[in-house]
Parts: structure tokens; C-alpha cells; sequence
């Protein structure tokens, strides 16, 4: 094993427990979930600009209450759905590690650092 895969396999053994949990991955995604969600506001909001009929639409019928609401869910979900994902991949890398030392140890050879 590579040094660079020890200190992830530590790293993750500290972090792991803490990074699951779904508050932490709200609070560290919720700049990607606005990353997301933003530019719907930027489309509504500049529609008259470039597509008149839509900007007459959204004028008609739009409540800003639920466009807030919306954008709010939309990056909630976004946010928790993102930071999931990179804590799944995170840990299949440290099972496939594990197993990688395991066999390691059982072969008898002494893991490689570099």
C-alpha cells in the first residue's frame, strides 16, 4: 500500500462517523446546493431581458414566497444528495483498501510505503 492510501485509510477512520451524518453534509454541501439552485433565480429574474413572454408569464402567476421555497428545497437536496454521494464513494475506497491490507497481511508480505 502507498502512503497516500494509509493516510486516507486514517483519515476516514477518524472522519468517517462524523461525515455521515446528515446535518454535517447540509452545513459542508450547502454551497453546492446554492451553486445549483442560484441560477434559477438569475433565468426568472432576467427573463425580461432576453424572452419577453416569458417575463410577461412569470409576472402573471409567479408567488416569490414559493420561488424561495423552491430554490430553498431545491439546495437542501442538492446539498445532502452531493455530500452522500462523496461519503459513499469515500467509503467503498476505504472497504477496497481494507481488503487490499487484509490480503496484504495474509500474503505475508509487509505493506509498501512510499
Amino acid at each position: 500500500m502507498t502512503e497516500r492510501e494509509i493516510q486516507f485509510m486514517r483519515y476516514w477512520e477518524e472522519n468517517r462517523e462524523r461525515e455521515s451524518k446528515w446535518q454535517y453534509q447540509l452545513v459542508i454541501g450547502i454551497p453546492i446546493g446554492l451553486l445549483f439552485s442560484l441560477p434559477i433565480i438569475g433565468i426568472v429574474f432576467t427573463s425580461r431581458y432576453w424572452y419577453e413572454r416569458a417575463d410577461m408569464a412569470v409576472n402573471a402567476s409567479l408567488n416569490p414566497t414559493v420561488l424561495m421555497v423552491a430554490v430553498f428545497i431545491i439546495s437542501v437536496f442538492v446539498a445532502i444528495f452531493y455530500k452522500r454521494y462523496q461519503w459513499d464513494r469515500k467509503e467503498q475506497q476505504y472497504k477496497e483498501l481494507k481488503a487490499k491490507e487484509d490480503r496484504e497481511r495474509k500474503s505475508g508480505s509487509e505493506p509498501v510505503q512510499q
